[in-house]
This record gives C-alpha cells, sequence and structure tokens, in this order.
C-alpha cells in the first residue's frame, strides 16, 4: 500500500497555523482574522521573516508561494 504525498496547504490554513505557532513571538501586534484573504496572508510574512527565527521565514516563504502561484 503506497500513501499519497500530502496535499499542499492552501494560504488560510498557513495563516492559521501562523498565529498558532507564532502569535507571541511575531505577530504580537496583529489580530487573525476569521476569513483571510491572500493578501492577508501575505501582510504577516515580513513580520515572520523578522521575528519568527528560521522556521517564521520557511513559514512566510510557503505562504508567499502559495499566495503567489499561478490558478
Amino acid at each position: 500500500m503506497i500513501d499519497a504525498p500530502p496535499e499542499p496547504e492552501d494560504f488560510a490554513s498557513l495563516y492559521r497555523r501562523a498565529f498558532t505557532e507564532y502569535g507571541t513571538q511575531a505577530l504580537w501586534n496583529m489580530r487573525p482574522l476569521e476569513d483571510p484573504t491572500p493578501a492577508d496572508a501575505l501582510a504577516i510574512t515580513k513580520a515572520l521573516r523578522t521575528h519568527g527565527g528560521m522556521d517564521g521565514r520557511r513559514l512566510a516563504e510557503q505562504i508567499e508561494k502559495v499566495c503567489r502561484a499561478p490558478h
């Protein structure tokens, strides 16, 4: 039995993950939105890069990749 590769996360789940994992560390001055747009997700990437350490930087890169991917 072969496992299928995991589905890539969408921008909304990455956005929520960012607030869960980095809310107090990097996003302390922002409020999570219930229904974020790609622009909302992109708006948190600078703070993740600046205050989230290497893992926060990687998460910011994932968010940017998903938000800027052609649909």
